[in-house]
């Protein structure tokens, strides 16, 4: 049986020059970076050879690289250390309806703590309009924060517009890139934000480090107390094999970005225009053209997503539902029913997110084994089976 690994957004898989250069940090080179002899030398040295490496993927100076254990734990960092650390000028958070669920929580945590929270609107394809964070912003606003793309339906936010925004009214701007550092170009200085997040596991490095990258003078409460690792700001002794992995993987990443990006639109594009040709009653998800290169998401009517999973799981194909985080919750994804998806629509949602090692073989296997997977639940569909009834005009 066929292989096809298109869940990507899940995870990568580990490069193997990322592998390489991890190994000696899991054997020979085993020092504490905070020892001062020859064995905490070589792996200090290590880290800031990493901390330079994941800085110039972004264009930041490796001085402004926190690295933590995920994206998840970047995100958490960047919400409620970026609030409590200028709570004394105001208790006031803007985010989009449809950040990641680290983000949300994170900011749910933080209406305990006494903030409030605005949540903003996106239109049909997931966009976030600039004018509607102009607008929410109030003079105790501490903190906006938009994710730079929504890994589910692909779309990439006008990150550049809402921080000139953010910019003149004083208030520090947070975006998650987990979905595109390492995947797209992202300069921190363009972008001209002051704090985001990344991940190492979606750009073919390790699972289990990220980093958080913070504008020089921009205030942050750490959350872990302890030793003065990451300049006081992450205790805990770090993960220095994880982290040269991904400083491994950001320096790949760089190098041969623009040759990724070619392949996976050219794959995408594929799979965005042959599914719907192949199977009615599709809905494409996120923005038509201003989207992540190896992103394609689809809501098929009558039939839920898991269904869909489950079956081309069997046949050698592996893709999620929602995102990584929704997918085994059985409902609905926040992210769909923001755009305007109907929930009974938003549980027919599959996901493909293509990797480097795709192939356009791969997508025309999966444009082979799909649609008799669909016709198949369709046939078991109570939904179905009322469309066909009522387009029949009800005999």
């Amino acid at each position: 049986m066929r292989k096809v690994y298109l869940d990507h957004a899940s995870t990568t898989p580990l490069l193997p020059e990322v592998r390489e250069a991890m190994i000696p940090f899991l054997g020979e080179t085993f020092g504490n970076p905070s020892s001062l002899h020859d064995w905490g030398d070589a792996a200090r040295e290590a880290v800031e050879a990493a901390r330079a490496q994941v800085a110039q993927l972004i264009g930041a100076n490796a001085e402004e690289i926190i690295f933590t254990g995920s994206g998840t734990e970047s995100n958490n960092f960047a919400i409620k250390g970026l609030a409590l650390a200028q709570q004394n000028k105001g208790k006031h958070v803007v985010l989009s309806a449809i950040e990641h669920f680290s983000v949300l929580q994170s900011a749910r945590t933080l209406e305990k703590w006494g903030f409030e929270l605005s949540l903003l609107p996106v239109d049909k394809y997931g966009v976030v309009d600039p004018k509607d964070v102009r607008k929410s912003l109030r003079k105790d606003t501490v903190l906006v924060s938009i994710i730079h793309a929504n890994g589910e339906v692909g779309t990439i936010e006008p990150i550049q517009e809402i921080a000139r925004i953010t910019r003149e009214s004083n208030v520090v701007f947070h975006t998650d890139a987990v979905a595109t550092a390492g995947t797209i170009p992202v300069d921190v200085k363009e972008l001209g934000v002051d704090v985001l997040s990344l991940a190492g596991n979606q750009f073919y490095g390790p699972k289990g480090v990220g980093a958080l990258w913070v504008r020089k003078g921009v205030r942050i409460m750490p959350l872990l107390d302890g030793g003065v690792q990451e300049g006081g700001r992450r205790a805990g002794t770090e993960n220095i094999p994880a982290i040269v992995g991904l400083g491994k993987a950001a320096e790949l990443a760089k190098s041969t970005m623009a040759a990724r990006i070619e392949h996976l639109t050219q794959l995408r594009d594929r799979l965005l225009n042959g599914l719907p040709s192949r199977i009615d009653h599709v809905v494409v998800t996120g923005h038509p053209q201003n989207r992540l290169p190896g992103n394609a998401s689809f809501c098929v009517e009558f039939i839920e997503g898991e269904s869909m999973l489950m079956l081309l799981n069997s046949q050698g194909v592996a893709v999620s539902s929602g995102s990584a985080c929704t997918s085994r919750a059985l409902k609905a994804s926040h992210v769909l029913i923001a755009v305007g998806i109907s929930h009974e629509l938003a549980q027919g949602s599959i996901l493909f997110t293509l990797g480097i090692d795709s192939t356009p073989e791969d997508i025309d296997y999966v444009l082979e084994v799909l649609p008799p997977i669909v016709d198949r639940l369709r046939q078991m569909s109570p939904l179905y089976a009322k469309f066909i009834k009522e387009s029949k005009g009800g005999k």
